[in-house]
């Protein structure tokens, strides 16, 4: 038998995917403590905690609006399952922190679905969880984005245009209401 015949098998690794935007990150530079574009190896006891004070947190963001912990990471396997996931837990006790749109006050948690949008003040941090199979370590990989993640709310919300290009505004303008028809009648 050759040396790879034997070797031990290699196990993948879960790995949890964060894509940070805030709309000032050009001048203020808040993420300038993060390592961007290189994966991170941390044990699977460990909690992977963010915010402002680099004494306790492993991930430091550079602004005084942050709280000085703003929410922890906890890697945990399912009771009765093989499946490892996140759990989400807001330690800021001044501001509220959403994961899609469940809303968590100080000490809620939850498990992170394994794609989210994590929001607090301005800040948007995309999470994908890439799955794995090691219970001793998990990876986290920090990309910056250029462009929000979220569309801004103030925008109005677009009406999808039908088929035959009458927009339902056209209707609602001469009291109607549209009424679905068969392609073949028209």
């Amino acid at each position: 038998m050759s040396s790879f015949e034997e070797a031990e098998t290699e196990e993948t690794v879960t790995c949890l995917h964060l894509t940070f935007y805030h709309p000032g990150q050009d001048e203020k530079m808040m993420f300038r403590c993060l390592n961007f574009c290189k994966r991170e190896q941390l044990r699977a006891d460990e909690t992977a905690k963010f915010g402002r004070d680099s004494s306790v947190c492993h991930y430091n963001l550079m602004d005084t609006r942050v709280s000085r912990i703003q929410f922890s990471l906890q890697f945990f396997r399912k009771l009765h399952t093989s499946e490892y996931c996140f759990e989400i837990k807001n330690l800021s006790k001044k501001t509220k922190l959403t994961v899609n749109q469940t809303e968590l006050g100080y000490l809620n948690k939850i498990d992170l679905p394994w794609k989210c949008i994590i929001c607090f003040g301005d800040y948007q941090i995309l999470a994908e969880i890439q799955e794995g199979e090691s219970t001793d370590y998990f990876e986290t990989h920090l990309h910056l984005a250029e462009a929000p993640l979220l569309q801004e709310r103030c925008l109005p919300s677009l009406q999808p245009i039908p088929e035959n290009g009458i927009s339902s505004s056209f209707f609602l303008s001469q009291g109607k209401s549209p009424t679905e028809i068969d392609e073949n009648e028209l």
